[in-house]
C-alpha cells in the first residue's frame, strides 16, 4: 500500500543473524502470527530446542508449555497494539518449564517491520531475581509520581490500566470505583468482551476477587490458574492456559474507594517487598481518586448552584409558565441530568410541556415512547403515583432486570434499553396543598446515579417551579376579573351624538388591568348628553367594585334628573346613608348644545380643560368642589360656553400631576402640550397626548375623557 514501509521479507532476515548471534541474552525473532523467523545460540540453549533451525514454525508449540502458550499469545497481541511488553513468563527448557524474565517489542530495520522481537533471560533465586524485581519496583515507583498529576477518573483509569500494568508486567488490568454497594469499571484493557460486560457493574458482595479485596482491604494474590479456577469457577479470562490475578482496594479512612486488579500471563510469585510497594501504589491511587471526587464533588455542587441561580431567575422571569418550563428543562441538562422531562395534570393526564435532551434524537425517541407507550394513570408505581400522593420517587439504578419487569413486549424492553434509562427521579410540582405536574430527572450515558442528596435538590427545585406556576395561575386568574370588572366599569363604547365627537383613552399603571379611574358618557333623549370622569383612591378589585357601584348610581341619578347639582347631591346621600372606606373624587358635565353650554359640578376632581381651534387652551378653575365620601357638603354649578370648534377635556391627575413639581407649573405644562398637540378626541390621539404627559416615574392610573362640538 502506498506510503506504508513494506515489511522484511525471506532473505533480509539473514541479515539480522550476525547481530543476533553476537548478543549473550536468548533472542528471538518472529513474525507477526508467533512464528520463528530467526533465533540466536543463547536460545537454543536456554530453551533446548535447535530453534534457529525451526524457522516458521510456530514459538510457543516449541518453547512453550501447553498451558503457558495462551499467556504468551496474548503478550503478542498487547504488543501489536502497545509497541512493547515485559514481564515473566514461562518456558520449557532442558529442566523443564521455568521462569524467565521477558522483553517483547516490534522490530523495525530503518521504517520496515522486521516483526516481533522476543528477549528472554533467565530468572534464578537469590540476587539476580531480586535485580529483576528491583526494576520492576523501581518502574512502579516511577508510575506513582503520575498519580499525583492526573485531574480526572478517565486519566487515572489510564494510568492504573496502562503504565501502572505496564511496569508490573501485566497483560490486562482494570480499575472499578465504588458506587454504594456496587462497584463500577471506569477503565480497561485487555479484557475479553464478556469481562468487560460483565463487570461494567458488579455487587461488591458478590463472589468475584475484587469483591474479596474490597471488603477484607487487602491485596488479593491469586497464583495460578488452578487456585482461581477453585476460587472464581466463573471467572471469564481475556486468554486460556495459566494466569494469575492482583487485586489491590484503594482504601482512604478506612473506606473503600475503589479496586485496581492486575492479570498476569503466567504464575507469577510476588515476596514481601514487592507487595509493600503494591500497597504504596494502591494508597497512592487512592488518594488521587479521593482527591479527584472531592473536586468533582465541589464541581457537582457548583455547577447545582449556579443551575439553581440561573432556574430560580428563570422562574422569576415570566408568567408565561409553560415557556419558563421548557427553558428549566434544557437548564437541567446536563448540569443535573442526561434526561429532564416535565409534564403538567390535565383531565387527569400528564400532558409532556417539555423533554430536553443533548442528543435531538433521543428526544424525539422519547416522544415516540410517550405516544406508543402511554403510562397508566391508575398505576401505582410512577409518575401517576407521584402526582397522586406528592411523594417523590428515586431509582437510583434501574437494572435490566427492572425494565424487563416492567415492559409490556420485548419490543417495549428494547426501546427503553435504546433510551439507556439507568438512574431516575421524579418529583411532583406541588403548591398549597395541590400537586399539578411532575418534573422527572434521568442519567444514562453519563453513567451518574441519583442519590438522596439530587433527590433533595430536586424537590427544591420542582418547589420553586411548582411556586411559579401557582403563581402564574393565580395572575391569570386575578387578570380575568380584573378585566371583567373593567368591562363592568368602563363603557364598552361612547354613544354616537350627532354633531360631535367623543373619544377616551385609559392607562392602568398596576399589574392588572383595572385601575382606580372610570369614565362614562350618557346620551339622553332631549339631545343633551352627559360626561363623567372619576377617580378611586386605590386599585385593584376593591377600587374596581367601588368604580362599579359609583357608576352605577350615576346612571340611575341621572336617568332621573340629570342635573349635576342634583346628581352629585343625591351621591352624598347615599356615601352618608351608606358609608364607605373607598373615596372618590368625580367631575360631572351636562351639555346642552340647544343652549350652547356645559353644566359643571366637581367634587375634588382636577378641573378640565377647554381649547378651541386656534389652539387656546384654557382650564377651567371655577369647577371646585369637596370629595365624594368625607359629608354632605353644598355642591355648586358652573356653567360655561361650549361652542361649535371647541373640545373640552376632562382627565384623573395622572395626567397632570408629576413627582417634585408645583402643581401650577403642572397644567401650564399640561394646556402648553395640548396647545402644541392640539388633540382631538380620538382614541388614539387622546392615548398620545397621556404618554407625553404623564410621569412614569409615579404608579397612577391615566384616564382622558373628550368631547368636541363640531363646527357648523
Amino acid at each position: 500500500m502506498s506510503g506504508v514501509p513494506e515489511p522484511l521479507t525471506g532473505q533480509s532476515h539473514d541479515l539480522l543473524r550476525p547481530w543476533l548471534s553476537a548478543l549473550s541474552r536468548a533472542v528471538v525473532l518472529l513474525d507477526d502470527g508467533g512464528c520463528i523467523l530467526v533465533a540466536n545460540a543463547a536460545a537454543d540453549e536456554l530453551l533446548g530446542v535447535r530453534l534457529s533451525e525451526r524457522a516458521g514454525e510456530p514459538f510457543t508449540a516449541l518453547a512453550m508449555d501447553e498451558r503457558d502458550r495462551g499467556g504468551f499469545e496474548e503478550v503478542l497481541r498487547l504488543t501489536a497494539a502497545t509497541g512493547s511488553w515485559s514481564g515473566e513468563l514461562r518456558v520449557t527448557g532442558a529442566a523443564g518449564p521455568r521462569p524467565v524474565q521477558a522483553r517483547i517489542a516490534r522490530a523495525h530495520v530503518g521504517d520496515r517491520p522486521a516483526g516481533v522481537v522476543v528477549d528472554l533471560e533467565r530468572t534464578q533465586p537469590g540476587a539476580e531475581r531480586a535485580v529483576v524485581v528491583s526494576g520492576r519496583l523501581t518502574r512502579l515507583v516511577a508510575v506513582a509520581a503520575e498519580l499525583q498529576r492526573v485531574g480526572d477518573i478517565e486519566g487515572l483509569a489510564n494510568v492504573v490500566v496502562s503504565h501502572i500494568a505496564d511496569a508490573a508486567g501485566a497483560t490486562a488490568a482494570s480499575l472499578s470505583t465504588r458506587s454504594g454497594d456496587h462497584l463500577e469499571m471506569v477503565g480497561l484493557r485487555g479484557a475479553s468482551q464478556a469481562a468487560a460486560t460483565q463487570y461494567a457493574r458488579f455487587p461488591i458482595d458478590g463472589d468475584t476477587p475484587a469483591g474479596v479485596a474490597a471488603l477484607s482491604r487487602e491485596p488479593l494474590l491469586i497464583a495460578g490458574r488452578a487456585e482461581l479456577d477453585r476460587r472464581f469457577p466463573a471467572l471469564p479470562y481475556s486468554a486460556p492456559g495459566e494466569r494469575s490475578l492482583l487485586c489491590l482496594p484503594l482504601v482512604v479512612n478506612q473506606e473503600v474507594a475503589g479496586v485496581a486488579t492486575l492479570s498476569f500471563p503466567s504464575r507469577v510469585e510476588i515476596d514481601d517487598a514487592e507487595l509493600a510497594v503494591y500497597r504504596a501504589m494502591a494508597d497512592t491511587c487512592a488518594q488521587a481518586l479521593e482527591r479527584i471526587r472531592a473536586r468533582e464533588t465541589v464541581d457537582a455542587q457548583t455547577a447545582m448552584l449556579r443551575f439553581l441561580a440561573e432556574a430560580s431567575s428563570e422562574l422569576a422571569s415570566s408568567l408565561d409558565y409553560e415557556s419558563t418550563l421548557r427553558n428549566v428543562a434544557w437548564l437541567a441538562v446536563p448540569a443535573l441530568a442526561d434526561w429532564c422531562a416535565i409534564h403538567l395534570e390535565q383531565d387527569g393526564f400528564l400532558r409532556p410541556i417539555a423533554v430536553a435532551h443533548v442528543d435531538p434524537e433521543k428526544v424525539a425517541l422519547a416522544m415516540e415512547y410517550e405516544r406508543r407507550y402511554p403510562t397508566d394513570p391508575d398505576a401505582q408505581t410512577g409518575a401517576y403515583q407521584v402526582l397522586r400522593t406528592g411523594e417523590s420517587l428515586l431509582l437510583p439504578e434501574i437494572t435490566d432486570e427492572m425494565i424487563d419487569a416492567g415492559a409490556r413486549s420485548a419490543e417495549h424492553a428494547a426501546t427503553v434499553r435504546r433510551l439507556n434509562l439507568r438512574s431516575a427521579m421524579t418529583v411532583a410540582l406541588r403548591a398549597r396543598g395541590r400537586s399539578f405536574g411532575t418534573i422527572t430527572w434521568v442519567n444514562g450515558d453519563s453513567a451518574r446515579r441519583f442519590s438522596e442528596a439530587d433527590l433533595i435538590f430536586g424537590e427544591d427545585i420542582a418547589r420553586r417551579a411548582a411556586i411559579a406556576i401557582d403563581n402564574a395561575l393565580l395572575h391569570s386568574e386575578l387578570k380575568e376579573v380584573a378585566d371583567r370588572l373593567q368591562e363592568a366599569v368602563l363603557p364598552a363604547a361612547l354613544p354616537e351624538v350627532p354633531g360631535w365627537e367623543l373619544g377616551a383613552a385609559y392607562a392602568v399603571a398596576g399589574r392588572v388591568s383595572v385601575g382606580g379611574d372610570f369614565y362614562d358618557a350618557i346620551k339622553l333623549q332631549d339631545g343633551r348628553f352627559a360626561l363623567i370622569i372619576g377617580d378611586v383612591m386605590g386599585r385593584g378589585v376593591e377600587a374596581a367594585s367601588a368604580m362599579a357601584q359609583v357608576r352605577s348610581a350615576v346612571r340611575a341619578f341621572v336617568a332621573v334628573d340629570p342635573d349635576p347639582q342634583v346628581v352629585l347631591n343625591r351621591l352624598d346621600l347615599l356615601y352618608e346613608r351608606f358609608p364607605s372606606e373607598q373615596l372618590v373624587t368625580l367631575l360631572y358635565a351636562l351639555v346642552d348644545p340647544r343652549l350652547d353650554q356645559v353644566v359643571l359640578t366637581c367634587a375634588g376632581h382636577p378641573p378640565p380643560l377647554l381649547l378651541d381651534e386656534a389652539g387656546n387652551a384654557e382650564f377651567i378653575d371655577t369647577v371646585r368642589g369637596t370629595i365624594l365620601g368625607v359629608g354632605r357638603v353644598e355642591r355648586r354649578r358652573t356653567v360655561v360656553p361650549f361652542l361649535p370648534g371647541q373640545t373640552l377635556l376632562m382627565f384623573t391627575d395622572g395626567l397632570l400631576e408629576r413627582r417634585g413639581e408645583d402643581l401650577q407649573d403642572s397644567k401650564d405644562r399640561l394646556a402648553e402640550t395640548c396647545r402644541r398637540l392640539r388633540p382631538r378626541p380620538t382614541h388614539d390621539e387622546l392615548e398620545q397626548l397621556a404618554a407625553v404627559m404623564r410621569d412614569p416615574t409615579r404608579d397612577d392610573d391615566v384616564a382622558v375623557l373628550g368631547a368636541r362640538r363640531l363646527p357648523r
